[in-house]
């Protein structure tokens, strides 16, 4: 059941020290989730009410399926302008058949997540690695802070999800800067920054957003041109069943796969940035499908659009100390009472303030000291993540994360087809093989025999590198070399590419007149030798456990053959 639910994990072992944090986190969230809704809502082209649709059902849902402990899912704006954009090229007539494709939308969406998580694709997940996580959430979170400058100069600045454009668009428009707006949000910026450093435990998020709601309604600063939340529509949403039309599968499915992906992605990158500052690791990849899924299907029963974990409302429930996804309910339990009693109250709150609460959080996850790190001891890792951070920034958010992933993978694929490739000498007065390169005088080097390691698989995408570095240390010996030792240690597996190579190469080793023996092979190694034909051509007298082994048959061939053959040969068979 733990499996299925994970609620009940964490649920089980709960501590009351975790209460009033997880309370304060879930209520500063909800206080930002009320009109961040509705402004998301507004941008996927739907009516403001509908963003707090998708803030309850589907909140609720993850909150007993979810494994990632400090997420906040709703609606963001990156799903949003996907929608606004995959919808807004089909010809529908009407916003009521507008809502009804996007409510579709959000059941196929939720259905292709859960499939994925049901037939265990949660593996796309390893393709992420630490540097595209932490070049993606930099670059986010300057995108993030860009977007909040309309609210903080009090103006109309056009939105994007490029930095150039968000920085030019901001330019323009600088000169009709609300001083007012202004002042109030560099003063909740200020406040916020100075209250966390003198005292982490005070909930100063809540206490400036009580104190502009107060100041707004006491000063009566509505006056000055202050931009505020304004009015937010009561009602909670009613069960329907979303009218699925065979017109409406076939139009939306791209954009469905689009989203269930992208939706995925950016909630196990945020999860996972947020578990590596955190230092947990609850998230479970497969899990997180499906429980998204589950909340976006759930959430189309209830009238919400697809949904995924927020970015900025995920930094502001890490950074006020949220322990568990009960953080979430109290943010659901705040958008109801909203919805049904409070928005006289927050209709007084500026947007500036909102801004600051965003701008502070999601700062923190720029990650400068990780990059440092990186350009030090890691330069091409560092060239991932600026390739992945430049990317998001100028590109799109979407399409950076899926720029880093592919760095990755080119890189990895760079690495394996050119892996490490030693040349061994014993350690005097020992019976250890090292690298002659890091060991240097500690290392007899013989010119009669030739040891290396290779510190890869052998597949087709390296047999060539093999066999040239192989055959260039051969040439380097000259005539005086008389045998090779392959120590096959870090030799995991050999495909059969690489099986067809090293046969014929030690064809070709010993048509030179020289003797070829492989020591330290790992079982399923070993397997292949015997399966592929490999043993054929190096036959079973030359296959040992130990490179010393190997060594010493070669100096005296009738001192350790019969044990060699037989212990290694033994082996074989067992592992």
């Amino acid at each position: 059941m733990q499996r299925i639910f994970p609620i009940l994990t964490w649920l089980s072992t709960y501590k009351r020290a975790y209460f009033l944090k997880d309370l304060i986190a879930g209520l500063t969230v909800g206080i930002v989730l009320v009109p961040q809704g509705m402004a998301y809502a507004m941008i996927a082209g739907l009516p403001p009410v509908y963003g707090l649709y998708a803030s309850l059902f589907p909140v609720i849902t993850y909150a007993f399926l979810g494994t990632s402990r400090k997420i906040a899912v709703g609606p963001v704006a990156m799903d949003s302008l996907l929608v606004a954009a995959g919808l807004g090229t089909l010809a529908i007539s009407g916003v009521e058949n507008y809502i009804a494709m996007v409510v579709v939308l959000a059941l196929m969406v939720g259905a292709i997540q859960f499939l994925l998580g049901l037939f265990r694709m949660g593996f796309l997940v390893n393709f992420l690695s630490k540097p595209v996580i932490s070049g993606f959430t930099s670059a986010a979170a300057v995108i993030i802070i860009l977007s909040q400058l309309k609210h903080l100069l009090g103006t109309e600045i056009a939105g994007s999800n490029k930095f150039h454009q968000l920085l030019q668009n901001a330019i323009q428009k600088f000169g009709d800067t609300n001083p007012y707006d202004l002042g109030i949000g560099l003063l909740g910026i200020v406040l916020i920054i100075v209250f966390k450093k003198w005292n982490k435990n005070i909930p100063i998020i809540l206490i400036i957003v009580v104190l502009g709601i107060l100041g707004v309604y006491l000063l009566d600063l509505k006056m000055y041109g202050i931009e505020l939340v304004g009015d937010v529509p009561q009602g909670l949403p009613s069960f329907t069943v979303p009218d699925v039309k065979l017109e409406y599968v076939q139009s939306l499915w791209p954009i469905a796969i689009a989203l269930a992906l992208v939706g995925y992605l950016e909630a196990i990158s945020i999860g996972k940035a947020l578990e590596e500052k955190g230092g947990e690791e609850t998230i479970v990849a497969n899990q997180e499908l499906i429980a998204l899924g589950t909340s976006n299907m759930i959430g189309s029963l209830f009238q919400a659009y697809p949904v995924t974990a927020s970015f900025s409302r995920s930094a502001i429930n890490y950074e006020t100390g949220a322990k568990t996804l009960l953080s979430s309910l109290f943010s659901v339990a705040l958008v109801v009472i909203t919805l049904l009693f409070l928005t006289p109250v927050f209709q007084y709150l500026p947007n500036a303030i909102l801004a600051s609460i965003i701008m502070v959080s999601v700062f923190g996850l720029i990650d400068v000291k990780y990059a440092k790190s990186l350009w030090t001891n890691r330069r091409d890792e560092f060239i991932i993540l600026i390739i992945t951070f430049l990317s998001t920034l100028f590109i799109g958010i979407t399409v950076g994360i899926l720029i880093g992933v592919l760095c990755s993978l080119l890189l990895m694929v760079y690495r394996t087809s050119n892996p490490h490739f030693a040349v061994l000498g014993n350690i005097r007065n020992s019976d250890y093989y090292k690298n002659i390169r890091r060991f240097g005088d500690e290392v007899q080097v013989r010119d009669d025999l030739l040891i290396v390691r290779f510190d890869a698989q052998l597949y087709f995408g390296n047999a060539a590198y093999f066999k040239k570095e192989l055959l260039r240390h051969v040439a380097a010996k000259g005539n005086s070399l008389k045998a090779v030792i392959l120590n096959a240690e870090a030799i995991n597996y050999i495909d059969a590419t690489g099986a067809d190579m090293l046969t014929k190469l030690i064809h070709e080793i010993h048509a030179m007149g020289l003797q070829f023996y492989i020591a330290g092979a790992i079982g399923p190694t070993r397997d292949v030798i015997f399966s592929s034909g490999i043993i054929n051509e190096l036959h079973k007298e030359y296959l040992f456990v130990k490179t010393k082994e190997a060594v010493s048959f070669y100096d005296d061939p009738n001192k350790v053959s019969i044990v060699g053959c037989r212990v290694a040969y033994e082996n074989s068979r067992r592992n």
